[in-house]
Order: C-alpha cells, then sequence, then structure tokens
C-alpha cells in the first residue's frame, strides 16, 4: 500500500463515524422540525441527498479535479 491508502486506511473508521454522525444529525432535525415525523421516509430522503453529494464528488473526481 501507498502512503495515501495506508492514510485513509488508518482513517476509515473515523470517516465512517462522521458519515454516520451527519446522517443521525439530520434525522434529529427532522424529529425536531416535524412532530410526529415518518422516520423511515426521512432516512430514505436524508440518504438519497448523501447519495447525490457523493456522487457529485465522484463525478468531480472523473472530472479531474482533485489531482
Amino acid at each position: 500500500m501507498n502512503p495515501v491508502e495506508q492514510d485513509i486506511e488508518r482513517r476509515k473508521g473515523e470517516i465512517v463515524a462522521e458519515v454516520n454522525a451527519l446522517f443521525h444529525a439530520n434525522m434529529k432535525f427532522t424529529d425536531w422540525d416535524v412532530p410526529e415525523a415518518d422516520n423511515a421516509l426521512a432516512a430514505k430522503l436524508i440518504l438519497e441527498i448523501m447519495q447525490e453529494a457523493l456522487d457529485g464528488l465522484k463525478a468531480k473526481l472523473d472530472a479531474g479535479e482533485f489531482k
């Protein structure tokens, strides 16, 4: 493994924890803002938005923006 791969592998758990924290924070915001919120729907919509963001980052990577 090269140094970049080693660094990212060392921080993998932290990265996953940050993504999970972002998801759960947005679920909490929905609970605060919408009484009797449909949590399954909220989770689905939040995950769709997160996936759109990841897809956008992947498109930028593929376009060479992170060189």
